[in-house]
């Protein structure tokens, strides 16, 4: 049968994006969250390019579960999920990766999830939360949940101190952003721009105005991806938010891992997440 986790070990201890972002409050800074996809291109380069980022600045790290069917992903991220699928990736190797990752940097950035709902389902809600905490990741996105199925799967992830991170776009109406902010934990996973992930050239006035009212209706930290690639990006963002994520800018590094060599692709990927890092913080 299932065996629930006693509740005072989930309570004792904060959860580590809690813990995160209460103490970079407190050191006035913001967060720095890079994006990797587990498998691409292998489980081994998942985990060596995890301590690349951290050793970067990463504050947090989401790392993608590969799925077929895209999402909110753009063809770079999509690319890359099917480039770790076609080599026969299955969801106990992201498991493992976050593992190695978190056994070999304890105390280190915070692992997030990137996961489809489907997934989730297919494995079990319950089953899933106890694997995904049990291999070291202290929260998930799943860009996929509409709000109006999303309470059950944020009752089982209270329950076990893991956190539920929901999004909110620039075309989410203003009332059922209120009401996605007060069911997410963790951070407001603020999406930047209409449409599919992707790097651009400039990002909209449209996201600062959004963000200043989302400061006014919840507590909760407020993290902008979707087209952040560039150090001025984060610059522009910093004054209005409390982290910035970055995937398709890191992630298409990725498809020249064969031809140039894991080395190469890992320095290139830690000289762009430095500069990055350095933003926030200059």
């Amino acid at each position: 049968g299932y065996l629930a986790t006693p509740i005072e070990n989930t309570r004792s201890r904060m959860n580590p994006i809690d813990a995160l972002f209460q103490r970079l409050k407190t050191e006035g800074q913001k967060a720095f969250i890079p994006f990797l996809t587990a498998g691409d291109p292998d489980v081994g380069a998942t985990v060596r390019l995890a301590h690349v980022l951290a050793d970067a600045g990463a504050s947090l790290i989401e790392i993608g579960f590969p799925y077929s069917d895209p999402i909110a992903d753009g063809p770079v991220i999509q690319a890359s999920y099917a480039r770790a699928l076609d080599r026969g990736l299955k969801l106990d190797d992201v498991f493992a990766a976050a593992r190695r990752v978190a056994d070999e940097r304890p105390g280190g950035p915070p692992l997030v999830g990137m996961v489809s709902c489907s997934l989730i389902e297919r494995r079990g809600p319950e089953a899933f939360l106890d694997r995904a905490r049990a291999a070291g990741f202290a929260g998930a996105i799943v860009p996929d949940l509409p709000l109006e199925e999303s309470e059950g799967l944020a009752k089982l992830a209270a329950a076990r101190d893991f956190k539920l991170i929901q999004l909110v776009t620039p075309t989410t109406p203003r009332e059922r952003a209120k009401r996605i902010a007060e069911r997410s934990t963790g951070f407001l996973y603020c999406v930047s721009i209409t449409g599919i992930t992707g790097t651009r050239a400039d990002l909209p006035p449209a996201i600062l105005e959004q963000l200043g009212w989302l400061r006014t209706q919840t507590t909760l930290p407020l993290c902008v991806g979707f087209g952040v690639s560039r150090p001025e990006h984060v610059r522009l963002l910093r004054p209005h938010c409390d982290g910035v994520i970055v995937g398709s800018a890191l992630v298409r590094h990725l498809e020249h891992a064969s031809a140039r060599g894991l080395n190469q692709v890992a320095d290139e990927i830690g000289a762009l997440a430095r500069s990055l890092s350095a933003a926030l913080r200059s």
